[in-house]
């Protein structure tokens, strides 16, 4: 039963990270259309989801990790 709560709480870590990857998608498609509708202001657009897919990505970084801990230190 112990392993099978600890797999559990892994594949909830790498869910979050998928899901992170999902809506960095979002992101760039969003990007895409405001520039399209508006190109004058597309360094800041860029930026700004520059910015937020780093920031979401160290979120992804980060599940990896604890999903690595459970599995390898509390898993042993």
């Amino acid at each position: 039963m112990e392993k099978a709560l600890i797999a559990f709480a892994a594949a909830l870590c790498v869910a979050a990270g998928c899901v992170t990857g999902i809506m960095e998608g979002k992101v760039a498609i969003q990007a895409v259309e405001s520039i399209g509708k508006n190109p004058d202001a597309a360094d800041k657009i860029q930026s700004m989801a520059i910015i937020g897919a780093a920031i979401s990505e160290t979120c992804a970084i980060y599940c990896l990790l604890v999903a690595f801990l459970i599995i390898f230190i509390v898993g042993a």
